[in-house]
């Protein structure tokens, strides 16, 4: 099972590294840029979150990181030579699939190093959405967590739900999947109705 989450981790790194190098490209930005853009998108949530509870920063140990947000940046680059556009539809249903993946794993990482469960939710948020606003702060944007559909509080929904489940003694790979899900329908309903959270009247 370890075998098959580290794939989920370089698949969702590859996504998040997508939309960065998108971003750049936006921005006009050279080969360096791309890179960097890139990198902090797929890397930048783990990071904080690293940093956070005052463990070892995992691209640091492990450098497949690294290379998949390399990888999926560089492929990005050859695929916008040929093609001005990439899919948006199945890129946000991509990224909706990453950000519910990162946010349990990142929720789960935190538990596993004593947190309580609210701090497991605020850990797993950061995990999903933080490399996204690095990402947008870097390219002079409001953050999307801030402005968009619902995002940091679809992560926030499947974090309290993947915390509770196991609370109430639910086997966790269950409680992973219910938190997962959760995640992944609030930011499909999102993307489907464009759905927000209002405060403030326009």
């Amino acid at each position: 099972m370890e075998q098959y989450f580290h794939w989920f981790d370089l698949l969702g790194v590859g996504v998040f590294a997508v939309s960065g190098t998108l971003m750049a490209y936006r921005k006009n930005m050279d080969g360096f840029g791309v890179l960097v853009l890139a990198a902090v998108t797929a890397i930048g949530g783990g990071t904080v979150r690293d940093v956070i509870l005052d463990l070892p920063v995992f691209w640091i140990e492990d450098q497949s990181f690294l290379i998949a947000s390399f990888v999926a940046a560089i492929l990005t680059i050859f695929w916008l030579r040929f093609q001005t556009k990439i899919p948006q539809t199945p890129l946000l249903i991509a990224d909706a699939i990453g950000l519910s993946y990162f946010v349990v794993m990142g929720a789960q990482k935190a538990l596993e190093h004593g947190t309580t469960p609210l701090i497991a939710i605020v850990m797993g948020t950061i995990t999903g959405s933080f490399g996204g606003v690095i990402r947008d702060i870097m390219a002079n944007e409001m953050p999307l967590v801030l402005r968009g559909e619902l995002y940091a509080t679809a992560a926030i929904a499947g974090g309290i739900v993947y915390t509770q489940c196991l609370a109430f003694g639910v086997e966790m790979y269950t409680s992973m999947f219910a938190g997962m899900i959760v995640i992944l329908l609030c930011r499909l309903a999102a993307i489907r109705w464009n759905l927000h959270f209002p405060v403030f009247k326009s």
